[in-house]
């Protein structure tokens, strides 16, 4: 059974957010549980944010990849217990946001997300902590744009969630 779970993780780190194509759903830790009963396969996902518009896609790539690893039988749950916290983002999941031109979200670890978290972020291109938070809505709810007065570029950034 460990070594069938181990394959199934490992199809579902080839699934990456339909909205981030370079970082897996294991990556982003929406991934939160894996088992096998009765020759079925049950992945226990929470998104990012309840009203996530990729949450059907990435249900679908998700079955796919678990079932061309050999499971016929998967089920997708979505479940908000616990809710999704960005801590869960990996460290290569971090670096491959930032590679990608997205700052990662600073780290909260159990604490309410402050104005300073949402205000203070590094900017992916050039490091500098010289930037400005320009709208905290961007083009999904789960990023805000910021500017660099570093070297003059736009970008965005994945929100802490605590």
């Amino acid at each position: 059974m460990l070594l069938e779970l181990e394959t199934i993780w490992k199809a579902l780190e080839s699934v990456t957010d339909p909205e981030i194509p370079v970082v897996s759903v294991v990556e982003l830790g929406i991934v939160t549980d894996v088992f096998i009963k009765d020759h079925a396969v049950t992945v226990q996902m929470t998104p990012t944010f309840a009203g996530c518009p990729a949450l059907e896609y990435m249900h679908a790539d998700m079955r796919r990849a678990v079932q061309a690893a050999g499971f016929p039988h998967v089920k997708i749950e979505t479940v908000f217990d616990p809710p999704w916290s960005s801590d869960r983002i990996s460290e290569d999941g971090r670096r491959k946001l930032k590679a990608f031109g997205l700052a990662p979200p600073a780290r909260c670890n159990g604490s309410p997300v402050t104005q300073h978290l949402l205000r203070t972020v590094a900017c992916p291109f050039c490091n500098s902590s010289e930037t400005v938070l320009e709208s905290l809505f961007g083009p999904t709810l789960c990023r805000s744009i910021h500017y660099c007065n570093g070297c003059h570029q736009s970008f965005e950034q994945f929100k802490p969630v605590a």
